[in-house]
């Protein structure tokens, strides 16, 4: 005699296990649920940190190649302890910050002279010119220099051109040779720009500058130009000339051809120069290191911003204009 059945039951249902549900769930699924939901939670944070401790990786090597770009500057591989040439290069434009500022230029000489190896150094140049005020700076340090260090012979070898404040250094040296068809002089300074305010008159634009101080915006191009404030760059300009005129009669001394052209700011090519007393021979930087020298082997000492360096100054810039926004998006309390 069979059990009587629970009400609302059907017969099947005696045949079901004692936990089952109408929807077929098994006994205990919500924990099974959980647990593979904490075991996914797990490995996803595993991974994230696997992920973390790689980029972490991969930045320190960064900084590590940076550094060691930084310290490292490529150059000649010779053996400096031999007798050899010591050549730095002058290229591009003298300015501060570039490859041919005084910073580079000066610490590529100091080195130089300090190694008595070098039995004499070449100053390599091809270059229009550029700051008055850096050339000066490298004028300056190689007559120190070669006081300092019992005259040890620099000259200046010259490619293509060797004008402004390229020659401004070049006079400093014991001698200059340059190419037949290089381009030498433009002894003079200048201060260029541009004046816009007749355009604005007639397009009907007012320039509105506040200055405190009557000559504080005088090279501002949207406004006028006084014949007082003219006078004054014009006499800033003619006390710069003559600093660099000094220059050159100091460095070239009797042997500058006496000509009424010779500080106008004209260039010359190297054979005219040569006449006229600017440069002293045409040979190139093997003659000289062969012939004048007499140590045939060329030893690079130039100072060069690598690689590595421009990217530390490209990564600063970089993460400096991001503060400046971060700080710009921060809202104000009033």
């Amino acid at each position: 005699m069979s059990d009587p059945l629970p009400p609302g039951a059907s017969p099947d249902s005696r045949n079901l296990p004692p936990a089952a549900s109408r929807d077929g769930l098994r006994p205990g699924w919500e924990r099974d649920t959980m647990e593979r939901l904490m075991f996914a939670t797990l490995a996803e944070q595993r991974a994230a940190r696997r992920w973390k401790m790689f980029r972490t990786f991969l930045w320190l090597a960064f900084f590590v190649f940076l550094v060691w770009g930084a310290m490292y500057r490529g150059g000649s591989k010779a053996d400096k302890s031999l007798p050899h040439t010591a050549v730095i290069e002058i290229k591009g434009e003298i300015a501060e910050g570039a490859d041919a500022s005084a910073e580079f230029v000066v610490a590529a000489m100091r080195a130089a002279f300090e190694d008595d190896g070098a039995k004499g150094i070449v100053l390599l140049i091809n270059s229009p010119g550029g700051s008055p005020v850096q050339a000066g700076i490298i004028w300056d340090e190689i007559r120190r220099l070669k006081a300092k260090y019992n005259n040890k012979p620099v000259y200046a070898v010259v490619e293509e051109s060797c004008a402004s404040a390229a020659y401004y250094i070049a006079s400093a040296t014991d001698k200059i040779y340059v190419d037949k068809a290089s381009i030498v002089g433009s002894i003079g300074v200048l201060m260029d720009g541009f004046g816009f305010t007749g355009i604005m008159d007639k397009v009907g634009v007012e320039r509105r500058l506040l200055t405190a101080g009557e000559n504080k915006g005088f090279l501002d191009p949207f406004s006028p130009m006084s014949d007082k404030q003219r006078a004054f760059a014009q006499q800033m300009l003619e006390q710069i000339h003559k600093q660099f005129i000094d220059a050159v009669k100091t460095g070239r001394g009797k042997r500058l051809k006496d000509s009424p052209e010779l500080f106008s700011g004209l260039f010359w090519t190297g054979q005219q120069a040569v006449e006229m007393g600017l440069a002293d021979q045409t040979a190139n930087l093997d003659y000289v290191a062969r012939e004048v020298i007499k140590a045939e082997e060329l030893v690079d000492y130039t100072r060069r911003e690598n690689v590595a360096e421009r990217l530390v100054k490209k990564f600063g810039a970089a993460m400096g204009e991001g503060a400046v926004r971060a700080i710009r998006a921060v809202p104000a309390i009033h």
